[in-house]
């Protein structure tokens, strides 16, 4: 992306300089800051450009990129001090997946005499999870179960006990506040896990569905049907299961907003109006009456190995206490042309800006004095087919979770400029958010909760699976104002970024990119893991937190 002329002059002098940020001194050990680190904008923005560049071919995973990304990390590590921190010495933890490819996709909606052939990717967007060659569901009737949710705690259930068994599940994105957060059932306006369509697909495995059909709507969803093709349209993966037809459901799909309100109306529903009813806990299932979805496609399934890529600076009088830092290195490869002819999703901000902060961070570790805990840097692989590398190393941990400190996960980094906050995703769960403030005061900014994140970030990264184990996590990113002119630019290439970008083969590489607020962050994350790693704290979870009581549980094993 192009911005003006001024805003590009301003970028280039800022990498020619090696840009700089302050040491803060940061809760509760300041102490053990003993050095003003130095970040490199021009090393920065050379290794998006790499990571990011089409002979990448958009990292995919399991894929002949996937080597050249292995390597290119692994020696940038190496050459910033830290040795491979994977099994058995090496730089990569073997994650085993499935991949499913489809093809052929044929899908339709008939009711009575009226019949809808959709296209992949068009109206529909369909894949499969589950092992098998040949997908084929004929005339399966349809049932609208709201927002597709079972949450004993919160006294919902959207199945009410229903045999459905062999049905497709029409439901809604996010979760019942979303529309309505005076309701305050689910938190309010910030997604639950029960937003999330990797939940939905969930619970409706357990129910004995054959298929769910969320509905995309933009606003909840947050993002645009252009995403939800891009992403449906290539190979899923998925950890290996040892009862995949009980975890996975023969069909996932979206379906376009405009398509489903006009089948609701033909079957002689009204789907604002039900949209209203499923915000209650009253709220009954409704079936389409007449109403079926028939779709065949083929499936290639095999069995495939990704890596997690893991570096590892030993701490000199803790080393079995671990301070961790977290990225995914994968995006979504090569998928449909765009407009432009373009088909290689490079992913220069989601997420080779996230991973190129660890490397730059892995640099300024091992340049420094060594530290009394150990220091573990990991890129994830498959954050965008649902977390599964960071999910398979919280189930298979190289370092003891219980004797895992805490961690800073960092996925699409500020590449626009300096601004006024630091906004914390999942605020009010941990006293990082103590430990972020202190951190961000010398830099003139302050702390932004996310208590209005509709969008449901919390439970989309990959500090996600780890959290949930009960491992403290930070997940912060720049939020607010720009602070630098030209400020209408910088605004206006942040909103394009996510209008037209995110997930779009135009997720490229930009000489105009200024890596100022981006360093100012990483700065953060530098000093409160560095003293932390110098220090005998371990991080806690608030009063009220889901994931207090699974810590609590080997609080044994901490010092």
């Amino acid at each position: 992306m192009r911005l003006v002329s001024s805003f590009a002059a301003v970028l280039l002098a800022s990498a020619s300089l090696s840009a700089c940020a302050t040491s803060t001194a940061t809760a509760p050990n300041p102490g053990a800051v003993h050095r003003v680190p130095v970040f490199d904008a021009a090393r920065i923005s050379q290794d998006i450009k790499t990571l990011s560049d089409d002979s990448y071919e958009g990292r995919g995973i399991a894929t002949p990129a996937e080597e050249k990304v292995v390597r290119y990390l692994s020696e940038g590590y190496a050459a910033a001090g830290f040795e491979p921190g994977g099994p058995n010495g090496q730089w990569t933890q073997d994650v085993i997946l499935n991949r499913f490819t489809q093809s052929n996709v044929q899908a339709s909606l008939k009711l009575g005499d009226w019949t809808l052939p959709m296209t992949q990717g068009r109206e529909v967007a369909i894949s499969t999870r589950r092992p098998a060659e040949h997908v084929s569901l004929k005339d399966a009737p349809l049932v609208f179960v709201g927002y597709g949710i079972n949450a004993p705690e919160r006294q919902w259930n959207d199945f009410k006990g229903q045999d459905l068994r062999g049905k497709i599940l029409v439901v809604l994105v996010n979760d019942a506040d979303f529309e309505e957060p005076a309701l305050n059932t689910f938190g309010g306006k910030a997604m639950t896990y029960y937003g999330r369509w990797t939940y939905k697909y969930e619970e409706a495995a357990k129910q004995g569905a054959a298929g769910v059909l969320i509905v995309h709507e933009t606003a909840p969803a947050s993002y645009g049907w252009q995403t939800v093709a891009n992403s449906w349209g290539v190979s899923q993966f998925d950890i290996l299961r040892q009862n995949a037809a009980a975890e996975r459901v023969p069909m996932e799909g979206w379906i376009q907003r405009d398509v489903a309100v006009d089948l609701f109306r033909r079957a002689g529903l009204d789907f604002e109006a039900l949209k209203v009813q499923a915000r209650s806990r009253d709220f009954q299932p409704v079936s389409l009456t007449g109403a079926s979805f028939s779709t065949e496609f083929d499936v290639a399934t095999n069995q495939v190995t990704s890596h997690n890529v893991i570096a590892r600076l030993p701490g000199t009088t803790h080393p079995d206490e671990t301070v961790l830092y977290t990225a995914h290195w994968d995006h979504i490869g090569m998928g449909e042309p765009d407009a432009t002819g373009d088909r290689i999703f490079n992913g220069a901000v989601d997420n080779a800006s996230g991973t190129a902060g660890l490397l730059e961070l892995a640099r300024m570790f091992g340049g420094g004095p060594r530290n009394e805990r150990s220091v573990v840097i990991i890129s994830f692989t498959g954050e965008e087919s649902g977390l599964l590398g960071s999910e398979y190393y919280a189930v298979n941990p190289v370092y003891p979770l219980a004797k895992t400190v805490g961690g800073f996960n960092m996925d699409s980094m500020n590449v626009y400029g300096r601004v006024t906050g630091l906004g914390v995703t999942g605020y009010g769960q941990s006293d990082f958010d103590e430990r972020l403030a202190a951190a961000i005061q010398p830099q003139g900014r302050t702390l932004v909760p996310d208590h209005e994140n509709a969008a449901g970030t919390y439970y989309r990264s990959d500090h996600f699976p780890l959290a949930k184990r009960g491992v403290p996590m930070a997940y912060a990113g720049s939020r607010g104002e720009f602070r630098d002119a030209p400020i209408a630019e910088r605004e206006a290439a942040r909103a394009e970024y996510g209008a037209k970008r995110y997930h779009q083969a135009a997720d490229e590489w930009s000489p105009d990119w200024d890596y100022r607020g981006m360093i100012e962050d990483l700065t953060v994350f530098y000093d409160v893991g560095r003293a932390l790693a110098n220090g005998r704290d371990w991080p806690e979870w608030k009063t009220g937190s889901e994931f207090g009581p699974v810590r609590a549980t080997t609080a044994s094993e901490r010092r």
